[in-house]
């Protein structure tokens, strides 16, 4: 390689990975952080509103209204509930797309992998019949007649799914979602010029959203992706750049959405198509993970080996996996796809295809997913991605860094698995808790930011913090990725634990830090606590657990943030949202959320504090509980 771009990148908490990333001859994000250093204070604060053409307005000292008059509380909360209401409808998307995935496949009697989930949600759904395929037309048609109700009307399966408690809760403060599509189009008019003024309204209105993100978005995406592509399986795995085999036709992956991978995914392993590998050179293709999707496939990776190469990194490792030159195209299809990559794939000729139009990349190739056009796309994939490899590896420099991750990463872990390998019940974590070997439960979560610290540090350092602490940690999200990157999913890391919470590893052979896999386990996280829930007949905000997303990043992480308040738990945040600016917003938040749903924001950068404080609440719910 030549010369390095620039020298000066944000910390890391992944050293290898900064090191590699300081040497590259082409411009990353971390090396812009740098150079966006300086923030507009009106925009942190959320006190700067441009929605009519009297704006941009922004309230100072000495300008406490916009024109029209709208205060301080108003723009902000305005602003919060737009960002709410866009990352719910991202999630809402993809689970539209996976019921709409698993219909098809069942009308033309396509493989189903997961027939015990697939009959956990009829059960879950009431829904009555013999045959698979019936069974999965009804349930995506139950999941998708929900989506499109009004807002008006309730949706059918909130009160089936719900954890009874919490259902009450929402019942009784009136905020029980009506249909999870036209809620995000209610919220976006809501929040429009000259319409809601009342900034509590506005914020109970995100906990609509959350609740609708979070039991369809997240929980049923879940399941729905277990029935098509197959339940997660305990097993050790590969992660980090060390997965890229050159040897390979290697395709990254990266978003949300695995069902639209299904079809590509058998293809690619499918004899004359290895063949076609085989004569341009390869030993054949691999598929690369990146960002939530690569995690959703590692979580399944068990069923994936012939082509499955591993977990490389999240998002903001997205352009290092890049830069190893080994990449011969990427495939999007949702977010957490940074539009810095672009550049990088010119300079390495890495041919783009965006198979989602809500994803479309500028200098990408669009080949919109339908499942009636799947077999014609994949082999147009597969066709790109030959020529895209015999054309550019003659002339493109390897750079690779494998010594970077671990080879032994535990990985499949789910609300099934982990009770499986727990002997088929709940009893010996609760007994762990209750016994104070396990002194709580920490679920870190959500994304990967380049800010709170450097990539992933304040990531890494809290969850170091909480686990030494004997408190067992569970991850769902990007955060995962910079997680297990730094070694700290292995079994080895148990001796980073409290001296209980490592006894308990050493004698489960397990890590002190458990791998859901993509954002969407939030969802598979909720289960998790409402199963406990259940064995101590509490609900969910009696729980000894907290939620903590150190370095959330998008309007996703809001709506996720929305959920876990609607759930009742402590949320910690690395950094505040735009929302400072707002009196009204930080006392909801922090305060008043507690005698609605008993949730509450907690904001703080540091990660020695952040522990204490969620180690403190942990141990008053370990009081109230009198264990």
């Amino acid at each position: 390689m030549n010369e390095c771009y620039g020298c000066v990148t944000c910390k890391s908490a992944d050293k290898k990975l900064e090191s590699f990333i300081a040497q590259l001859p082409m411009e990353t994000s971390h090396h812009r952080v740098d150079s966006q250093k300086t923030k507009c204070g009106f925009g942190l604060q959320g006190v700067c509103c441009r929605l009519c053409a009297n704006g941009p307005c922004r309230i100072t000292p000495n300008a406490q209204k916009g024109i029209c008059g709208a205060t301080s509380d108003v723009m902000v909360v305005r602003n919060f509930l737009r960002a709410v209401a866009a990352g719910s409808g991202c999630y809402i998307h993809v689970v539209e797309n996976a019921s709409r995935n698993l219909k098809n496949t069942a009308l033309t009697k396509g493989e189903l992998k997961g027939l015990k989930t697939l009959d956990r949600l009829c059960n879950l759904f009431g829904i009555e019949t013999n045959d698979p395929y019936e069974k999965a037309i009804k349930v995506a048609d139950a999941i998708l007649d929900d989506l499109y109700k009004p807002d008006f009307e309730q949706m059918s399966l909130i009160q089936k799914i719900a954890y009874t408690p919490r259902y009450q809760n929402w019942q009784k403060l009136g905020i029980l979602p009506g249909g999870a599509k036209s809620e995000v189009f209610k919220a976006i008019v809501k929040s429009s010029t000259n319409l809601n003024s009342d900034p509590v309204d506005m914020l109970v209105n995100c906990l609509r959203l959350g609740i609708s993100t979070g039991l369809y978005g997240l929980m049923l995406t879940n399941l729905l992706n277990d029935v098509l592509l197959g339940e997660p399986q305990i097993r050790i795995a590969p992660v980090g750049l060390r997965v890229i085999d050159p040897e390979y036709i290697n395709i990254m992956i990266t978003g949300h959405q695995h069902t639209i991978f299904t079809h590509l995914q058998q293809s690619l392993i499918q004899q004359e198509v290895i063949n076609l590998a085989n004569d341009a050179g390869a030993k054949g293709f691999r598929l690369v993970g990146c960002t939530c999707v690569g995690q959703d496939l590692q979580l399944r990776g068990a069923h994936y080996t012939k082509i499955f190469e591993g977990h490389a990194g999240n998002n903001y490792a997205s352009e290092a996996i890049l830069a190893t030159g080994a990449i011969d195209m990427v495939l999007s299809e949702f977010n957490c796809t940074l539009p810095g990559i672009e550049t990088i794939c010119e300079t390495l000729k890495i041919k783009q295809i965006c198979l989602d139009s809500v994803a479309k990349k500028a200098n990408a190739e669009l080949k919109e997913y339908t499942y009636k056009e799947k077999e014609r796309i994949s082999n147009k994939i597969i066709n790109h991605a030959i020529e895209t490899y015999k054309t550019r590896r003659p002339e493109i420099q390897l750079n690779l860094l494998k010594d970077h991750g671990n080879d032994n990463t535990l990985t499949g872990i789910s609300e099934v698995s982990l009770k499986e390998f727990l002997g088929g019940t709940w009893t010996p974590l609760v007994e762990l808790i209750a016994s104070g070997q396990i002194k709580g439960v920490a679920a870190v979560v959500g994304c990967s930011n380049l800010t709170a610290g450097g990539y992933d540090v304040l990531t890494v350092e809290l969850t170091k913090e909480l686990i030494a602490k004997d408190i067992l940690v569970l991850t769902a999200g990007c955060s995962s990725g910079g997680i297990e990157n730094c070694g700290l999913m292995t079994p080895e890391a148990a001796e980073l634990a409290g001296p209980k919470l490592k006894a308990v590893c050493q004698k489960l052979g397990i890590p002190p830090v458990l791998n859901f896999g993509p954002c969407l386990a939030i969802g598979r996280l909720e289960i998790v606590a409402v199963e406990l829930a259940k064995v101590l007949n509490i609900d969910l905000p009696q729980l000894p657990l907290v939620l903590s997303a150190p370095q959330w990043l998008e309007e996703q992480a809001l709506a996720d943030g929305a959920f876990g308040l609607a759930l009742g738990l402590p949320l910690h945040l690395g950094l505040p949202p735009f929302v400072t600016g707002s009196k009204v917003a930080v006392k909801v938040l922090t305060e008043d959320m507690k005698q609605l749903t008993g949730g509450q924001v907690i904001i703080n950068s540091d990660a020695k504090e952040t522990a204490n404080i969620l180690e403190n609440i942990i141990m008053e719910k370990r009081k109230a509980l009198s264990i």
